[in-house]
């Protein structure tokens, strides 16, 4: 649900981090991210609130997509600016790292819970603990980025007086609309292709396989996982030799070619070809996920990157997330055949590779011109 609210995070602190600067724009996020997760911890059941308890809930799931609207795009601003112009690409992929360390951070969470205390001991309380943990996880980020300086591009651009004339989210629709299109096919299989491969992949293989499956699925997405982590890693160096615009073309062809792959092996139910799928889907696929984000920052303007990037990227998640409503639809649309989830998931792929080629070409058109949009 959260990610309904993400636009919104997105206009306020794509705001923020392009007048104000990417260090604050990055501790307001953490700061909101940090209370709304906490304070889940200690929400009171439905038992002894009523129906207070899953409003209290929704406002607070509210803050985090809030929250997390803002975030990649603010950190990705100031990663990028503040580095080596030769390790722009890399330094961008280290952001990426963050959603297959989540993964195996819950998945890891929820293993140790169960574990710990047993599945009613979880249901009935445990959860609680990985929310309430977010404080000192949160505080130590905070002290983190209270210790940073600002990015030297930004203080280049205040001190040119380069910025947005008024409100930079206006700016992006003014003067750059047809970028920001772009950027949203660009980056929606990043969103959609993941919501595919993962949460509608659960419900699919419950209700072609049974339950007994499931377990076996959330397993290989679990490998997959691990193995994104590393291929993230990697591809930030390759995208810095070769470039972020055709590594992340590159990326996007390769997802389009193991879109059909990834549907047909998990549908043989077998454990080792369900794992090698979720490695072809979250591994992969990833190519394309590790250099996005620097590929996109040399795409905008730097006067109006952190605002452009998150109505970009947050747009695309919005999108994203009635991905797993609309792959069940197709499901159905297609006699509850693989033919039809893995035909979505390469059509969403088709569209984002067409869109980062357009993307790829304009921004070595402009290096080639010596044109950097960091300074712009």
């Amino acid at each position: 649900m959260g990610f309904i609210f993400r636009p919104i995070g997105a206009v306020i602190f794509g705001q923020l981090g392009d007048k104000l600067g990417r260090r604050g724009a990055l501790l307001g996020t953490l700061g909101l991210m940090g209370v709304a997760s906490t304070l889940i911890g200690v929400l009171p059941t439905i038992h002894t609130a009523g129906i207070v308890a899953p409003i209290l809930l929704i406002l607070l799931r509210a803050m985090q997509g809030i929250a997390a609207g803002g975030e990649w795009s603010a950190a990705t601003s100031m990663v990028v600016e503040s580095a080596p112009v030769d390790k722009r690409a890399r330094y961008a992929s280290y952001i990426q790292m963050g959603s297959p360390i989540g993964t195996l951070l819950s998945t890891g969470a929820v293993a140790l819970g169960v574990g710990l205390l047993g599945n009613d001991g979880f249901v009935n309380g445990g959860w609680r603990i990985p929310y309430l943990a977010t404080i000192v996880f949160a505080g130590i980020g905070l002290w983190l980025r209270f210790r940073m300086e600002e990015s030297h591009a930004f203080e280049m651009r205040q001190e040119a007086k380069v910025e947005a004339k008024g409100s930079p989210v206006i700016e992006v629709f003014r003067t750059v609309p047809g970028r920001w299109l772009l950027a949203v096919f660009a980056y929606v299989y990043c969103n959609a292709g993941f919501f595919i491969v993962t949460t509608y992949m659960i419900s699919y293989v419950t209700i072609t396989q049974g339950k007994d499956n499931a377990g076996i699925i959330l397993n290989a997405l679990t490998i997959g996982a691990g193995v994104q982590l590393v291929m993230v890693f990697l591809t930030g160096r390759v995208a810095d030799r070769f470039g972020a615009g055709p590594t992340t073309t590159f990326g996007y062809i390769v997802t389009v070619l193991c879109a059909y792959p990834v549907f047909l092996l998990v549908d043989t139910g077998k454990q080792v070809w369900m794992i090698v799928a979720m490695i072809l889907a979250l591994g992969l696929s990833t190519i394309a996920y590790a250099s996005i984000g620097a590929l996109l920052k040399e795409y905008f303007p730097g006067s109006v990157s952190v605002s452009a990037m998150a109505l970009a990227t947050n747009t695309a998640g919005l999108i994203a997330g009635f991905m797993p409503m609309l792959a069940t639809f197709v499901f159905g649309a297609f006699g509850r055949s693989v033919w039809g989830p893995s035909t979505l998931l390469f059509s969403i792929a088709l569209i984002s590779t067409i869109a980062t080629i357009i993307v790829s070409r304009t921004v070595a058109r402009e290096k080639a011109q010596g044109i950097d949009m960091n300074l712009r």
